[in-house]
This record gives structure tokens, C-alpha cells and sequence, in this order.
């Protein structure tokens, strides 16, 4: 209430011709520091090896000679426990040897790491930072009138 009588009558004496004499006045900004928080991106990068890998052709363990023997061993088993006869364990045998040596004469592709190549590798980081800024709080009207002083704090 105060504020409001000063302002009615520094407002009808600054209407005065008189005003010019009697008042003295400034009004002074004041501002305050707030933090806001920044996202900061850090990239990363380094120099990492990358395998090159190649293609081959092998043969399988054994080759044909030992999967056509693995294959006679396994025929002839299973032509024996099959039939009961001896007859059943020849034909297995045979027919697992020629299964066995077909298998092993075909060659299979493998892959391999055949060296290695430098490549840049880059990684982002975020991090956050608190930024200071300065925003404005308020005013004050410091004012003399008729040789007394006042101020008023006001919003702009």
C-alpha cells in the first residue's frame, strides 16, 4: 500500500510543472545468475584391426580313402545288425565305402581371416555441463523528493 500512495504521488507531482525541481531519479536493472545444463558431445576415435577374411577350398578330414573306410567300418555294421548275415555286413561295407570315398573326394569352402585392415573407429559421448546465464530479476526506481529518498522495486 505504501508502494501504491508513492507511486500516485511521485505520478501527480511528475505532472506538476514543479516536477523538474523537486524530483531526481534513476532506475536500475538487476539480474540474477540461473544455471542451465548443456549437453556436450565428446567424440572419441581410435584406430582399431579389422580381420579380412578369404574363402578356400579343403578336403574333408580324411579325404576320400579314410571316409571310404570309415564308411566300409560303419556299413558293415550296420548290414550285419540289419540282416543277422554275413552277406548283410559285405553289401553294407560296400555300400558304405562307395558313400564314404564319394563324400570324401568333395572338397568344402572355408572361411578364413587372411590379414587384418586399420580402420577408424569413432564413438559419441554425451556428457552434460551447467552453463551460468544471466537473467533479468527485477528494477529499482531510487527517486528524492522534496529532499527524501525512496525506491521501489518493480517487474518490468
Amino acid at each position: 500500500m505504501k508502494t501504491l500512495v508513492l507511486v500516485v504521488a511521485f505520478s501527480s507531482v511528475a505532472t506538476s510543472g514543479l516536477a523538474a525541481d523537486r524530483i531526481n531519479g534513476k532506475v536500475k536493472d538487476h539480474y540474477t545468475t540461473i544455471y542451465d545444463t548443456a549437453e556436450v558431445i565428446d567424440r572419441r576415435c581410435e584406430m582399431i584391426d579389422v580381420p579380412v577374411y578369404g574363402t578356400r577350398r579343403v578336403q574333408r578330414n580324411g579325404g576320400a580313402a579314410g571316409n571310404a573306410l570309415l564308411g566300409m567300418i560303419i556299413g558293415g555294421a550296420v548290414g550285419k545288425g540289419l540282416t543277422g548275415k554275413d552277406n548283410g555286413a559285405a553289401a553294407g561295407a560296400v555300400m558304405g565305402g562307395i558313400i564314404g570315398a564319394d563324400q570324401g573326394s568333395k572338397s568344402r569352402t572355408e572361411e578364413y581371416v587372411k590379414g587384418y585392415r586399420s580402420e577408424k573407429s569413432c564413438t559419441d559421448a554425451v556428457t552434460y555441463r551447467e552453463v551460468p546465464k544471466n537473467v533479468y530479476s527485477h528494477s529499482t526506481l531510487h527517486f528524492t523528493l522534496d529532499g527524501k529518498r525512496y525506491k521501489i522495486d518493480f517487474s518490468r
